[in-house]
């Protein structure tokens, strides 16, 4: 039997998941988070941790190339976790249905209590 909480979600990702799989706030918390990594490499490179990285940025690549690669990472980033997050409502949604249609075959009297709930 399922949960007042697991029979909300099965009934959210019911309708949802008909649609098309852009959710933008799951974007922007990848994007946030892949901006969390871009900050992290700039510290690691201002505060000179590694000599030798630092020096082969300075010498190679201009500020403005790190940036670009950084707005790339991070759109990358958005991107996963959006299909991440997609992918995993929709892996619960498959087990609570399975774990609904065990439960309808194992107590015959839920499918009859069901149906007169749904006339």
């Amino acid at each position: 039997m399922l949960t007042q909480q697991e029979e909300q979600f099965f009934i959210y990702w019911s309708e949802k998941r008909k649609l098309p799989k852009t959710d933008f706030k799951e974007f922007l918390k990848g994007l946030s988070t892949g901006l969390m990594i871009g900050i992290a490499i700039v510290l690691l490179l201002i505060t000179g941790w590694y000599q030798r990285a630092n020096m082969d940025a300075n010498s190679k690549s201009s500020p403005f190339i790190i940036v670009i690669i950084l707005v790339i990472i991070a759109v990358f980033m958005g991107f996963l976790y959006q299909n991440y997050r997609w992918e995993m409502n929709e892996q619960q949604y498959l087990e609570l249905l399975n774990k609904k249609k065990k439960a309808e075959k194992e107590n015959p009297q839920m499918q009859a209590d069901s149906a007169i709930q749904n006339n």
